[in-house]
């Protein structure tokens, strides 16, 4: 079982995709940005192999208007295909497992002639996309069903029709989900036996919209396995939690470890990987890692703690000596109850003098290197916090710049700048 997560990388080196208007989209232009995008993707390959993370959804927009071939009509996989040679190989090397996820405006069953060719240019472009890498037919495109447009059984045979015209490179990379609000998983299971499909299970789009037929998890996924061959490489589900307070369906900020378990422990027999959907991304992966290692090590809550620490103690100071304190028997695993106490630091509200405290420890790395007058600006930003607190974030941008500018390994490694 692996453990992935979409798109964005926190917490790590820079690793940002760029893109332009379509106003702006000249071939310079776009070369630019595809080239920039490729040593990201790549980066961020790097960084999942050197935190052991498996499986990882690659961006859909990392080639900029790559389905709007009127824009953009680049030859960019042979332009950029040492790029595409490398990565691929990386990945192959460090067995991730990749996918990507065309966003709301794919729509296989529109009326609309003309929202199905978009869909169908769009799938064709993830598909080469993924080709270009040399990745094998285990790395999949994964799409919602689309509409119903007031005639649901209607809206699944235009899916079905659409579906047969799809050129086989397509097809066999293909997956279809169940989502919040029109198909649920009984739809995509009957629309997969018609066309052959791999069905993936979302959990939170369950519990959204289940026509009342309320099974476990564990049941519905083991339904969708059913769908999947041995060429798709280990059948997936999408796994996210409801943010509290949040609008319904809305993903949280991180995956709650207690919750989690739970599920955990209804679904570990079904043998499958899960991609999380998350808003905190690789930093939730990273937990879920933890939390299931079948080699644990207090070495590795130490190094998280590490990461952790200055965040909490913004917040809590009460709860940062208690972390310190689990964390003495370094005989013990204690990783449901560290996450615990990590999640219970990050709701509560920000202090001013507790965030004054923790950036003065973090400034502590930073003293003995700035020049002078980078200490004064410093001192300023201190300052003006006491009657404008929420000019903390700038004090903390400012802390960051100069942690890259000095390469303060522990600073830059820290959590603290992503909160």
């Amino acid at each position: 079982m692996d453990i992935g997560y979409a798109c964005i990388t926190k917490g790590g080196p820079e690793l940002k995709y760029k893109t332009c208007r379509k106003k702006n989209a000249t071939k310079e232009k776009l070369m630019s940005l595809i080239e920039h995008n490729l040593k990201t993707l790549e980066a961020m390959i790097e960084f999942n192999h050197q935190q052991k993370i498996k499986l990882f959804r690659i961006s859909s927009d990392i080639i900029p208007f790559g389905s709007d071939f009127k824009v953009n009509d680049l030859d960019w996989p042979a332009l950029f295909e040492s790029y595409f040679t490398n990565i691929g190989e990386k990945i192959r090397q460090y067995n991730i497992r990749v996918s990507m996820h065309p966003g709301q405006y794919t729509v296989l069953n529109s009326p609309r002639q003309e929202v199905v060719e978009r869909a169908i240019d769009d799938l064709k472009y993830h598909t080469l996309f993924l080709d270009s890498l040399g990745v094998g037919q285990e790395s999949k495109i994964i799409l919602h069903v689309g509409g119903v447009y007031n005639n649901k059984l209607k809206a699944m045979d235009r899916f079905i029709d659409v579906y047969k015209q799809l050129d086989e490179s397509i097809k066999k990379r293909l997956i279809i989900e169940n989502d919040d609000v029109s198909y649920t998983i009984k739809d995509v299971l009957a629309l997969s036996s018609r066309i052959g499909a791999p069905v993936v299970y979302d959990n939170l789009h369950y519990h959204l919209n289940n026509d009342g037929d309320i099974r476990s998890d564990a049941y519905w996924i083991n339904k969708a396995k059913q769908t999947w061959d041995k060429k798709d490489g280990r059948p997936k589900v999408h796994y996210s939690q409801q943010q509290i307070n949040g609008r319904e369906g809305s993903h949280s900020e991180y995956i709650r470890i207690d919750e989690f378990m739970r599920y955990y422990d209804n679904i570990k027999s079904c043998n499958v990987d899960i991609m999380l959907e998350v808003k905190d991304k690789n930093l939730s992966a990273k937990k879920i890692q933890l939390a299931l290692s079948e080699n644990p090590k207090i070495k590795d809550l130490e190094e998280e703690w590490a990461r952790y620490k200055y965040t909490v103690l913004e917040r809590s100071p009460v709860i940062y000596e208690e972390i310190r304190e689990l964390l003495k028997d370094k005989t013990s695993y204690p990783v449901i109850e560290f996450y615990e106490f990590i999640e219970a630091a990050l709701e509560q509200d920000i202090e001013i003098n507790k965030a004054i405290n923790s950036l003065d420890h973090v400034w502590g790395y930073l003293n003995d290197r700035a020049t002078s007058k980078e200490s004064q600006r410093y001192q300023s930003y201190k300052s003006a916090l006491k009657d404008q607190p929420d000019k903390l974030s700038n004090a903390k941008r400012f802390l960051s710049k100069l942690a890259v500018k000095y390469q303060i390994d522990y600073l830059n490694r820290s959590l603290y700048f992503e909160y």
